[in-house]
């Protein structure tokens, strides 16, 4: 058949008007996920991130001192700054007040040119009116020039003109807004996030003071404010707050160059992972960039420089590498400049290149003077990166022993990995199991197609605080690192990843979440874009079984259990008696059959079937396979939770505090948490 005949006849309902032209912030309701990531909890709150960042930017301007949020008891979030106030005359080309243009044009601010801001933190300038096209009422309030000005909208559409509403000495602008409800799956806003995404812009914006404040209905009354003098120097010193660190000056370096503005602050702790945050214009970069680059260019050139010049290296020692002197390293780079070149709406990575030689330039004269100027401090740190150089050639030697080539590759698998017969690794599955019992239960029960199962015995070596060598020495990790085929640490390569789906299914007990807590630290430090990429997961197994006469139930909690022995006629209390009977009586009631009449059974198994029978699984041991493949495995049935990281650094303040080696920041999470765990079973 030749191409002539494939192609269609033209479609007649296909003319000019088949084209739809998206109007003002049409797009913005059509296709939220393109502005604000989703319309999950994340683009939710990204919404408050927005209307924020407009107050930090009049704040890095030198306008705004300080920022309010307000969650208010209707459901509306209020932010207000003392900047400058959004202007209010026409704007030339739109024809209406620049207020209205500013929230109701995409790509209208002041941005993109002129003398509106020298640094901002929006690049495509669509902020404030992607709120207002995803709210289902906005008010802005804007103090200037000796009056206050108001205008209000519904759903990205002006209910009337920008008019006065009264007398005002003040400058700033209020923001007013109602998420939709039409556009967003959750409407709840977390108030930790808030907390912790406020706090962080405070650090990066000295001089400036953010309250927060919870007003909302069923939730108690909270009010925070949040000032640091030092900046990101108190950032570095709170997050070493748990470590024993090397340097106690905090190094600092805060200059000017070129209309671009370079501040870094680090210090060494006894850890082994770095923690290193960048930022532009107040933006996270995830990713790195331009200025991360220039950053570890020059801190391994001054280290080896400083260390050759005090005789700290032989001439026979190579030098120090940028692993070396990364190890425990905590460090913020932080850049302001008035042209960022974000890869992405996201802006994950800066691609200006020539940030990364005033970096370079500006940390190698000042990192070297301090050096000088702290000769015991300089010590400890070279000393400090002299231990990882040794610790990176045994690891490197137990790496070559252990991970070989072909093991990699799959030749020389684990022994007690039951593998799929899947070779595509977008469909296929681990299972990471707590012990060989429920090991067997996860081999019979699955679907070998694309279900592996590696079941671990007992608890794995807890990695927070060893190095690679000894982790390699650990059989469970060795085997779980061979079975992923995709190497670890900086060698890791997804593309290499055997299954897409890592699943950690551990019991409902202490014991199992422990294991799940040492996972979680293994591959979050050593395996860390398996969790970034979305491809780590938890398994949610039922945490009892409800039965009554032939029909049976599963729940996944004491509120759902509750629910189910409501619907089978018994009382609503989880401990009434007389609405279940447990494993070990019916069991009973079989073996008494064997002494009674015909009738006695009869009626007997008629009020069995009357009774709920309620199993408390404390192991995935207890359940048969065909009940794991029914509650846990089976892709249609199943529950199970994505791990994500969305703030890296609170994250590893987690691991350092629950898996590191002081014990007083643990004790304190437990004293202040314990009384929110519930049902623990020693």
């Amino acid at each position: 058949m030749t191409a002539k005949q494939n192609k269609k006849a033209p479609d007649a309902t296909y003319d000019a008007e088949s084209i739809t032209v998206l109007e003002g912030l049409d797009p913005v309701r059509k296709r939220p996920g393109m502005y604000v990531g989703s319309t999950s909890s994340t683009g939710l709150h990204h919404l408050v991130w927005e209307v924020v960042d407009n107050g930090i930017d009049e704040a890095m301007a030198g306008y705004a001192t300080e920022i309010q949020v307000t969650l208010l008891a209707n459901g509306m979030v209020e932010v207000c700054d003392n900047g400058r106030g959004i202007p209010t005359g026409i704007h030339k080309v739109t024809k209406v007040s620049a207020l209205e243009t500013v929230l109701t044009k995409l790509h209208a601010g002041g941005k993109f040119g002129g003398s509106g801001y020298k640094v901002s933190g929006g690049l495509h300038g669509v902020g404030v009116s992607v709120v207002n096209a995803l709210s289902e009422y906005l008010k802005a309030e804007v103090h200037r020039e000796g009056k206050i000005w108001m205008q209000e909208y519904e759903r990205g559409k002006p209910l009337k003109k920008v008019k006065p509403i009264g007398n005002s000495k003040k400058t700033g602008t209020t923001i007013t807004f109602k998420p939709d409800v039409q556009i967003f799956e959750t409407l709840e806003f977390n108030w930790g996030a808030i907390l912790d995404r406020l706090r962080q812009q405070t650090y990066l914006t000295k001089g400036v003071t953010i309250k927060v404040i919870d007003q909302r209905k069923n939730h108690r009354a909270k009010n925070y404010k949040f000032y640091f003098e030092g900046g990101i120097k108190a950032y570095i010193k709170s997050l070493n707050r748990n470590n024993q660190v090397k340097n106690e000056t905090i190094f600092y370096v805060d200059k000017e160059v070129n209309d671009s503005r370079v501040e870094v602050a680090l210090q060494y702790n006894d850890g082994f992972n770095e923690t290193a945050l960048a930022f532009a214009n107040n933006i996270i970069n995830p990713e790195g960039g331009a200025h991360v680059v220039g950053f570890r260019t020059a801190l391994t050139r001054t280290l080896n420089s400083y260390a050759r010049s005090q005789n700290l290296i032989k001439e026979k020692d190579e030098n120090l590498t940028s692993e070396d002197v990364r190890e425990g390293l905590t460090v913020i780079i932080s850049v302001k400049l008035t042209n960022p070149q974000f890869e992405g709406q996201t802006k994950g990575k800066l691609g200006n290149a020539e940030i990364k030689t005033y970096v370079e330039q500006i940390f190698n004269d000042s990192f070297t003077a301090f050096l000088q100027e702290n000769p015991r401090q300089a010590e400890a740190i070279v000393a400090k990166c002299f231990l990882s150089a040794q610790a990176r050639i045994a690891a490197r030697t137990a790496r070559a022993s252990i991970l070989r080539k072909g093991a990699l590759e799959g030749m020389t698998l684990p022994g007690k990995l039951a593998d799929c017969s899947s070779r595509k690794a977008e469909e296929s599955e681990l299972y990471i199991v707590e012990g060989d019992s429920a090991g067997g239960s996860a081999k019979q029960g699955r679907d070998r197609k694309f279900q592996a199962i590696l079941p671990l015995r007992g608890k794995i070596l807890n990695v927070e605080r060893a190095r690679l060598d000894k982790m390699l020495a650990n059989n469970e990790i060795k085997n779980l690192v061979i079975a992923l085929g995709a190497n670890i640490d900086d060698q890791f390569d997804l593309e290499k990843l055997r299954y897409h789906r890592v699943v950690i299914m551990t019991d409902a007990d202490v014991d199992g979440a422990h294991i799940r807590t040492l996972l979680l630290t293994l591959f979050y430090r050593h395996f860390n874009a398996l969790v970034t990429n979305g491809n780590l997961y938890i398994a949610q197994p039922p945490l009892y079984q409800i039965k009554k006469g032939t029909t049976s139930k599963y729940a996944y909690s004491d509120e759902e259990k509750d629910k189910i022995v409501k619907e089978f006629g018994g009382g609503a209390s989880a401990d009434s008696t007389q609405a279940m009977v447990m494993e070990t009586e019916a069991e009973e009631v079989e073996l008494a059959e064997e002494n009674q009449s015909e009738e006695e059974v009869k009626i007997n198994k008629t009020k069995a079937l009357a009774r709920i029978n309620i199993q408390r699984y404390k192991g995935l041991g207890e359940m048969n396979p065909e009940q794991l493949w029914e509650t846990t495995m089976n892709p249609e049935t199943r529950i199970m939770k994505q791990v994500n990281v969305d703030d890296a650094a609170l994250a590893n303040e987690t691991f350092e505090m629950l898996m590191g080696v002081d014990v007083a920041p643990r004790k304190h999470f437990i004293q202040t948490h314990a009384k929110k765990v519930q049902n623990l079973d020693f």
